[in-house]
């Protein structure tokens, strides 16, 4: 009996000690991607948890608030589900006032978005026909004024801390409570014998373009879209060999761009509209003849696996719009209180985050590895769990990092969301292996040429060892 004992003993021991050797070939390996010659220079805060216990097996610089890029969305949309709800629907209104169409948005980030539209085979501009035809059921053939009412987001359409440069960039739209295709347009320059044609998609007369591309034969050819003082005015410069686009170009006033799509759109319908395009709150009785709604699975999808960034900056203007009392005017201010409250919640020490914006495009916000880890496990532990791993990008198969981790070892077994600004590169997650799931969270600031290959290898190590 005693010998049966001692064995069992030296087994338990024995176990005990491989588990610790597994975790310490774990920590050397990620300490040597870290500190290689290449990336000494560069800036991290990693840390790698157990999911099922919360066991921290790796920890570098973990508590230390970095600049986060995209990996800012990991806690805007983990927020957006615990203020909103894993079922919560973007409703979009439209009614009539008398003569009066009355379009009333709700937030909804993802109205008249490609990648949406083709996912529930819709075809482009399908919500315009909708809305003619459920006018013409209602036998109603002329209409006076369009009232856009954009105004369950504040006037602050554009961050202060956005790159001024770059708001002309899909990714630095505007922002507003009554959004339509991204609030983008996409144009197209091509080079037809010596000539240069423009297109724009979809097509409308609100964006007015001045085209100095110039044709050539030969060289490089590159061409861009430059704001005015006029708001919706494009110059287009540069040089076009052949052909260059589709790309898309940010447009001003998203409400007023879906009014004006749809007085157009009516009017290609039989349908008159002897008004104006009206941006204004809806505060006339509007009877409600149809309404439109997104899924919180679709916007999540959109935010994480493409990192669409108007997603997550409707996620934060709408989760203070719904704090408020009259359920209007959502801030990015109120929004970040309330995320800041989300976070202290979860233990998060002060000194570990700042929000400032919902994308990560703005370099005041700041994130420790610890921070987005802490609230992955929240979300891990939460009923919703399903729901917000599916919308993050799957290793070898789709997303941000469909390109990456394609070996069989690896493919599908890594998820997460990468993120990326000048000088830095992010990516958190979770791997899943035959020990278990692994939340990560590798951020980095100062980052190189070689530091995104440095930090999928430390996504590899977590697999390697499980």
């Amino acid at each position: 009996m005693q010998i049966r004992i001692r064995s069992l003993l030296v087994s338990a021991l024995l176990g005990i000690s491989l588990v610790r050797i597994a975790s310490a070939g774990l920590a050397e390996r990620v300490d040597g991607i870290v500190n290689q010659a290449d990336q000494k220079k560069v800036q991290y805060s990693v840390i790698i948890v157990k999911a099922d216990s919360a066991e921290v097996v790796y920890s570098h610089n973990a508590n230390e608030a970095i600049i986060p890029a995209s990996n800012m969305k990991v806690i805007t949309g983990a927020a957006a589900m615990k203020y909103l709800g894993a079922d919560y629907v973007f409703k979009t209104e439209i009614g009539l006032c008398g003569d009066t169409l009355v379009i009333k948005g709700g937030g909804d980030p993802l109205l008249g978005d490609a990648v949406t539209d083709a996912k529930h085979q819709r075809e482009p501009g399908w919500i315009f026909e909708d809305i003619a035809a459920v006018l013409k059921q209602n036998n109603i053939t002329a209409i006076g004024d369009i009232i856009v009412d954009g105004g369950m987001f504040d006037g602050e359409r554009v961050h202060p801390n956005w790159p001024r440069e770059q708001l002309n960039q899909w990714y630095a739209c505007e922002v507003s409570g009554l959004n339509y295709n991204d609030n983008c347009i996409a144009m197209t320059v091509k080079n037809i014998n010596g000539g240069i044609e423009v297109g724009i998609e979809p097509e409308t007369g609100f964006v007015k373009i001045t085209n100095e591309v110039k044709p050539i034969q030969q060289g490089k050819s590159a061409v861009g879209a430059y704001r005015n003082l006029t708001p919706n005015s494009l110059t287009l410069k540069g040089k076009c060999q052949k052909q260059e686009g589709p790309f898309d170009v940010a447009i001003e006033k998203p409400a007023e761009f879906f009014g004006f799509l749809l007085k157009e759109k009516l009017a290609g319908a039989g349908i008159v509209v002897n008004g104006q395009v009206i941006e204004k709150p809806a505060d006339c009785d509007y009877r409600k003849i149809a309404e439109y709604g997104t899924p919180m699975t679709d916007c999540l999808a959109r935010c994480n696996k493409n990192s669409l960034g108007l997603v997550a900056e409707a996620f934060v203007k709408t989760i203070a719009a719904k704090a408020a009392p009259n359920g209007r005017n959502g801030s990015w201010a109120a929004g970040r209180e309330l995320i800041h409250s989300y976070l202290m919640g979860l233990g998060i020490e002060k000194g570990e985050f700042y929000v400032d914006d919902g994308s990560g495009l703005s370099r005041e916000d700041k994130l420790s590895a610890n921070a987005i880890a802490k609230v992955l496990l929240d979300v891990y532990k939460s009923r919703d769990w399903d729901v917000y791993k599916n919308s993050l990008a799957a290793g070898g198969i789709d997303g941000t990092i469909g390109r990456y981790f394609k070996e069989e070892k690896y493919k599908g077994k890594i998820i997460g969301k990468t993120g990326y600004i000048s000088g830095v590169k992010t990516f958190s997650g979770i791997c899943s292996g035959s020990k278990g799931d692994y939340i990560f969270s590798i951020l980095t600031n100062k980052s190189n040429g070689k530091t995104r290959g440095a930090i999928n290898d430390i996504a590899k190590a977590i697999i390697d060892d499980n």
